[in-house]
């Protein structure tokens, strides 16, 4: 493994070793496969890293993003409450925020609907929140006008849920998402009280215990992430399994790697082995 002295003169060799090692492990794969690593020196090693993906669920950490972004902007404090309607709670969608309160009007701190999209990856909390800021074009400009304009957001998770083709509207490259977790992990997190809570978040998200965080290693001090998951499409095939984060090292290195996995023909352990294996070789390198 290399020293921190040596990181600058060897990153171009590792990096096309790593990428080596990935082209390995994902070509021939039943399945559409883009991997960026990223690290606080610069770009390291892509697969694939500028193809369109679909993020599903990955896209509610820039719409936390966004959320606190709207909140600074209107003096809104992730305290707050706000009201949620009865019909805003589907009973047909992934929610834990719903089986905890039942199908009834709440009101709810923002913070609270946070955690339950960002550590949960609730669906009625995402579109509740998407409502706050007035719907999916506010998420959509603010990443856009951040510079991230490989990331789209277009489509709530009713949208989806109504129309699973919408799920191919809702993406990122790879190498957009690895930038931009870069970006909040080196520039926001710490220019707010709001995207510190985000962070906290992240580090303490509850999904896809089997993917990224299978694979990162033993040196890993911090590690924050977000997971997203599909339905299957008309061919049978899973829509995404994908998993993206940031990594600190005992080292003192960083690196932010994300990994989609689009229109899989394995099963969902089988999709999620390949993102820890794919976690695994960055890991032994870095």
């Amino acid at each position: 493994m290399l020293q921190t002295a040596d990181w600058q003169s060897d990153r171009v060799s590792d990096a096309e070793v790593i990428r080596a090692e990935l082209v390995r492990t994902t070509e021939g794969k039943d399945a559409r496969i883009g991997v960026a690593v990223l690290t606080d020196c610069g770009d390291l090693a892509t697969i694939n890293g500028d193809e369109p993906l679909p993020m599903q669920s990955v896209y509610k950490f820039p719409q936390a993003l966004a959320v606190a972004k709207y909140c600074v902007d209107n003096g809104i404090s992730f305290s707050d409450t706000i009201e949620i309607a009865a019909s805003q709670l589907h009973t047909d969608t992934y929610s834990p925020m719903r089986d905890r309160y039942g199908v009834r009007d709440l009101r709810l701190p923002i913070a609270e609907l946070l955690a339950y999209s960002v550590q949960q990856s609730d669906n009625n909390a995402c579109d509740v929140l998407f409502d706050l800021i007035g719907g999916t074009g506010y998420a959509n400009d603010y990443i856009h006008g951040l510079g991230f304009d490989d990331i789209h957001i277009v489509s709530t998770e009713d949208d989806m849920h109504k129309d699973t083709g919408l799920c191919y509207a809702n993406s990122s490259t790879a190498a957009a998402m690895a930038r931009l977790l870069r970006y909040f992990d080196a520039a926001l997190r710490d220019s707010s009280s709001k995207y510190e809570y985000i962070a906290s978040l992240m580090e303490t998200c509850t999904t896809g215990t089997d993917r990224l965080a299978r694979g990162i290693g033993d040196e890993t001090m911090v590690f924050g992430h977000k997971t997203g998951t599909g339905d299957r499409n008309a061919e049978g095939k899973i829509i995404a399994v994908n998993d993206v984060g940031y990594v600190h090292l005992a080292n003192g290195r960083r690196y932010y790697i994300a990994v989609f996995v689009a229109d899989s023909g394995y099963d969902m352990d089988e999709s999620s082995a390949l993102i820890a294996e794919v976690a695994r070789i960055v890991a032994g390198f870095l």
